[in-house]
C-alpha cells in the first residue's frame, strides 16, 4: 500500500520545485499586487499603507498621461501588428518557394528576435541618431527631393519628433519580432500537403487563387496564434521605449502604459497606483485576446 501510494506521488514531487518557483515568484506577488492596489503606499510612508478602496482604479480613468499610455500602446500594437505580419507573411511565402539555402534564411532573419532586447535597442538608438546610419542611406534621396522643391530637407529627427520617435518605435518592433513570425508562417507553409495546390491547378486556379482559396484559410491557425502573441508582446513592452526614449519620447509621444507604470512606481513610488495599472493592462489584454478569439474562431480551418 504504502509503495503503490509513493508510485502515485512520485510525478507531484517532481513537479513540487516547478510549482514552488511559480507561486514565490509569480502568484504570491500577483495576489500581493492585487492587494497593493486597493491602497495608497510610496515604500516610505512609516504609516503604511492607506486603504483607498476603488479609488486608485478611478483615478487612473481621470488621468490624462495613463489614457495618453493606452493610446500609445494601441497605436504601437496596431502598426507593428499589421506590417509586422504582413511582412513576414510576403517573406515566409516567398521563401517557401524552393530557395537555396533556405536555412541560411532562417537563421538569418532569426538573429534578431533572439538577439538581446537591450543590445539591440541601444544599436538602433545609434542607427536613429541624426547623423546615424538610417539618415545616412537616406541623403541621396533627401538631395534629389531638395533639387526639385522649394524647402530643403534635412536629416529626420527621429527620436526628437513626437510623429517620428512613435514611426522609430514601430520599426524597431516590426525588425525586431519578424524573424519569430517568419519561422512559424515558413514551418506551415513547408507543412501544406501539395495535393491541395496540385487540385487547384487542376480546376484552373493561378498564384492568386491558390493563395487565397488554399494557402490562406490553412494558415489561419498559425495567424490567430501570431496575433494573439503580438498583441500580448507589443501591450507589455517597455525596454524599446526605455532605452530609444528614457523619458518617453518628446511630448510623452512613446510612453506606454508599462513604462508610465515603470515611472509611477520606481521614479514616484506610487506602488499601490502602479498595481491598480498593472491590473488594467491586464483585463485589457485578457479582454482583447478572448474577444479576438470569439470573432475569429469561426475563421480557423484545419487540415483534418
Amino acid at each position: 500500500m504504502k509503495k503503490n501510494l509513493l508510485t502515485a506521488s512520485t510525478p507531484y514531487l517532481f513537479l513540487l520545485p516547478a510549482a514552488a518557483v511559480i507561486l514565490v515568484f509569480q502568484l504570491l506577488p500577483m495576489a500581493y499586487a492585487l492587494y497593493l492596489s486597493f491602497f495608497r503606499w510610496d515604500l516610505i510612508n512609516i504609516a503604511g499603507p492607506q486603504f483607498m478602496g476603488l479609488g486608485n482604479y478611478l483615478n487612473l480613468f481621470r488621468d490624462a498621461d495613463f489614457l495618453l499610455s493606452l493610446l500609445n500602446t494601441a497605436l504601437f500594437s496596431a502598426g507593428s501588428i499589421v506590417i509586422g505580419l504582413g511582412l513576414s507573411l510576403l517573406v515566409a511565402v516567398l521563401l517557401s518557394r524552393g530557395l537555396r539555402g533556405l536555412g541560411v534564411f532562417r537563421t538569418a532573419y532569426f538573429i534578431p528576435y533572439v538577439a538581446s532586447m537591450a543590445a539591440v535597442a541601444i544599436v538602433w538608438k545609434w542607427i536613429f541618431h541624426p547623423a546615424g546610419l538610417l539618415n545616412i542611406s537616406f541623403q541621396p534621396a533627401f538631395d534629389l527631393a531638395s533639387a526639385h522643391l522649394p524647402v530643403e530637407l534635412g536629416p529626420i529627427q527621429w527620436l526628437r519628433s513626437s510623429v517620428w520617435a512613435r514611426v522609430a518605435v514601430v520599426i524597431f518592433i516590426v525588425w525586431k519580432t519578424m524573424g519569430f513570425n517568419i519561422l512559424i508562417f515558413l514551418t506551415r507553409l513547408l507543412d501544406i500537403d501539395q495535393s491541395y495546390y496540385e487540385a487547384a491547378e487542376i480546376d484552373g486556379a493561378g498564384a492568386w487563387a491558390k493563395f487565397r482559396f488554399v494557402t490562406w484559410p490553412l494558415l489561419m491557425p498559425t495567424t490567430v496564434f501570431l496575433l494573439t502573441v503580438s498583441i500580448i508582446f507589443s501591450f507589455q513592452m517597455f525596454v524599446p521605449v526605455y532605452i530609444l526614449t528614457p523619458d518617453g519620447g518628446p511630448l510623452n509621444a512613446t510612453t506606454t502604459t508599462v513604462f508610465y507604470l515603470y515611472q509611477s512606481a520606481f521614479n514616484n513610488f506610487l506602488f499601490g497606483y502602479a498595481s491598480s495599472m498593472a491590473y488594467v493592462l491586464f483585463l485589457i489584454i485578457l479582454g482583447i485576446t478572448l474577444i479576438q478569439r470569439r470573432i475569429l474562431a469561426k475563421q480557423v480551418a484545419y487540415e483534418d
